[in-house]
């Protein structure tokens, strides 16, 4: 974790540059946890040697934390929410599907029940996520006071764009962006990624998302989500990991295809 998150930082705030160069030029930005501070970056909230900095910190905190687990269930929130015991939601990334993170046991346990219902890891409705620690739960309220601490040591500035908030799945206030406690909050509180997609896709302007990070997990959930349109063109700047393709050639292709899109 604390390589991981300065990491996707890095490779984010990077692929961001690459098609800023190009001339492509976001109309909204939306960030997914660690995400949200790349947006929040490209907008102008801090800079770049303080987002570095507040990532490296965050990385180390949720670091020394203990252990955790975290699944991922194809329920609707209302359903899961009453399965729960000693687990929080931790992510809402499509209407239909949500993330759930706290202890392993509390992990393990909540399998069981699922299982007890057909909802299995063979038929596709829970999978166990590769990860150290159960991120935006509860387990995470140790690393909230310290995070905001080093939040107050930076400079905060109203955002230059429009940013979607993963906290509270809609438009980002410029009290919110200068507000230690939302940043510190934001490893806590879960990521209402879907919310967010719901506002993206009736904005006024043309639609197409791209995702701009390692992969095409985000992608992917905006290509479900049931406010999406054939008209919304849904891009990724690299390729998933499980993926045979060469990085650099994924890049271009979708860079001829932003341009075949009008951009």
């Amino acid at each position: 974790t604390w390589l991981t998150q300065p990491a996707l930082f890095a490779i984010e705030y990077a692929l961001a540059q690459a098609w800023l160069s190009l001339g492509v030029q976001p109309a909204v930005l939306l960030g997914h946890s660690i995400g949200e501070y790349v947006a929040a970056c490209l907008a102008g909230v801090f800079s770049l040697e303080d987002g570095l900095r507040l990532v490296t910190v965050r990385g180390r905190l949720l670091q020394a934390l203990p252990r955790g687990a975290m699944l991922s269930v194809r329920l609707p929130a209302e359903t899961l929410v009453p399965l729960l015991r000693a687990l929080d939601l931790a992510a809402l990334n499509e209407p239909a599907s949500c993330i759930v993170s706290g202890p392993a046991a509390a992990c393990a346990e909540l399998e069981r029940v699922l299982a007890e219902r057909g909802i299995t890891v063979d038929s596709g409705g829970v999978r166990r996520l590769r990860t150290s620690h159960a991120f935006h739960s509860a387990m995470m309220e140790a690393a909230v006071a310290p995070m905001q601490a080093a939040l107050q040591q930076v400079h905060l500035l109203p955002p230059q764009l429009p940013l979607l908030s993963g906290v509270t799945g809609t438009w980002l206030s410029p009290e919110e962006a200068v507000s230690p406690h939302y940043w510190a909050q934001q490893l806590r509180q879960p990521v209402r990624f879907a919310e967010c997609v719901g506002k993206l896709l009736t904005t006024p302007q043309p639609q197409l998302v791209l995702e701009v990070g390692p992969g095409r997990t985000l992608a992917t959930a905006v290509l479900r989500h049931p406010l999406r349109q054939p008209e919304h063109a849904v891009l990724s700047s690299l390729p998933a990991a499980s993926a045979n393709t060469d990085a650099a050639q994924h890049f271009h292709g979708t860079r001829c295809s932003l341009w075949l899109a009008g951009v």
